[in-house]
């Protein structure tokens, strides 16, 4: 044998060697994706298919954006991402009627800071029940995407999540489900409202009118009438017409502060000044505001929401209290929370009358019963998790974990 031959030979081995190793690496790859062990963690839905949406601005107050759709779909059930851990077991907890109360979180991708969550079968007018909203996309529940200027929505069967773009500049805070089953989206960094269709996922804009300038845009309700009515930090709220998309705005007494807002049964609204400390009662006709005082003076009235019987409850983010008003006979109530340091952002009535708080200050969801004026508290499996946004359906309540880019699940039923 001669040198080249020996030569010829020693290539062919180091061929076959290499041949083995790449093969054995790439297809391990493909095992550990198919086995679900998280190998490949967040893809795009088709690679191939270019993401865009119609995004339609009303009024033309607005030009055209520059229109990016990102979608994202488990490989394996949870996703995580690399610097999230497997979802946590769910929580079960037993109450005193033997009833098994359960806690679930969903991961969405790293970097949403979901900051609101609505599932699709719910409403804004919580006891307005529509047939045909009910049934829209019932295993389907939105978020907003503050950081990615993004409306999330995940699939709860199959725990897949996708987002759809909002608009150049976007940081959506607030989202809920209207009567025509859409969601609608208070967006602080377009400055607008937002609707999105939920079976086209078309995106139409309404831009606040031009000399408004920065709303910082929260919440919004729908009233019995169909309009929809919203809040912003810098001292505004608003209306929107639906029908014609015309929006009307109005400085909110003590400027500065309106956050959370809520519709009663009866219609009437109501909303949360954080800044100024009051809830306001909006007159639906006027639009002018009656300024509603809670006992506690600077308690940081956050976030607002009714009961069955048009009670309104209040969380109270600087004194750590939940309040309650009511209208009927004029009269507040309030209620320290458990703990040493108390910090309630959300407030949420479910269908039974029972109120869900979320507090900062313990990393828990809190239930009271008006009944018995008793707290329940539920820990949080994720630690700072910093719910700052409660809505329910029949069963469900639902949280928005923007401190851990998750959503949070308890099953009543």
């Amino acid at each position: 044998m001669n040198v080249v031959e020996s030569m010829y030979d020693h290539f062919k081995i180091i061929v076959m060697l290499f041949v083995v190793i790449f093969g054995f690496g790439f297809f391990g790859a493909l095992l550990l994706q198919d086995a679900g062990f998280g190998y490949n963690k967040e893809k795009l839905i088709d690679k191939d298919h270019v993401y865009n949406k119609n995004i339609e601005i009303q009024n033309n107050q607005m030009s055209t954006f520059n229109i990016r759709e990102y979608g994202y779909t488990l490989v394996s059930s949870p996703l995580v991402s690399s610097s999230q851990e497997a979802l946590n077991p769910n929580t079960t907890f037993t109450n005193l009627n033997n009833q098994n109360i359960t806690l679930r979180e969903y991961p969405v991708p790293v970097g949403s800071r979901p900051h609101d969550v609505a599932p699709s079968t719910s409403t804004s007018m919580l006891y307005v029940t529509n047939n045909n909203t009910k049934n829209l996309l019932k295993d389907i529940v939105w978020y907003t995407a503050q950081a990615s200027g993004e409306l999330g929505k995940l699939n709860t069967t199959t725990g897949e999540t996708s987002h759809i773009f909002l608009g150049e500049g976007s940081a959506p805070h607030g989202v809920i489900v209207g009567p025509d089953g859409a969601p609608w989206i208070t967006d602080g960094g377009l400055n607008a409202i937002v609707r999105v269709d939920p079976y086209t996922q078309n995106v139409t804009v309404y831009p606040l009118p031009q000399g408004v300038g920065y709303a910082n845009l929260n919440t919004a309700t729908f009233d019995n009438n169909g309009t929809l009515w919203f809040t912003g930090q810098s001292g505004i709220y608003g209306r929107l017409f639906p029908s014609t998309g015309a929006i009307e705005i109005f400085a909110a007494p003590k400027g500065a502060g309106p956050y959370g807002i809520t519709t009663t049964p009866n219609g009437s609204v109501y909303y949360a000044s954080l800044a100024g400390s009051y809830v306001g009662l909006i007159n639906t006709i006027t639009g002018q505001v009656t300024v509603l005082e809670p006992p506690t003076p600077d308690q940081g009235a956050r976030r607002v929401w009714s009961d069955s019987d048009g009670n309104i409850w209040v969380s109270e983010w600087n004194a750590g209290k939940l309040a309650m008003y009511n209208p009927q006979i004029d009269t507040w109530k309030e209620w320290k929370l458990p703990g040493n340091n108390p910090k309630p952002y959300a407030v949420y009535v479910d269908t039974k009358d029972k109120v869900w708080i979320s507090d900062f200050g313990s990393n828990s969801l809190y239930r009271f019963d008006p009944a018995n004026q008793s707290f329940k508290k539920f820990d949080i499996p994720s630690p700072i998790a910093n719910v700052r946004q409660i809505l329910g359906v029949e069963g469900e309540v639902w949280g928005a974990e923007s401190g851990t880019d998750r959503l949070l699940l308890i099953k009543t039923r």
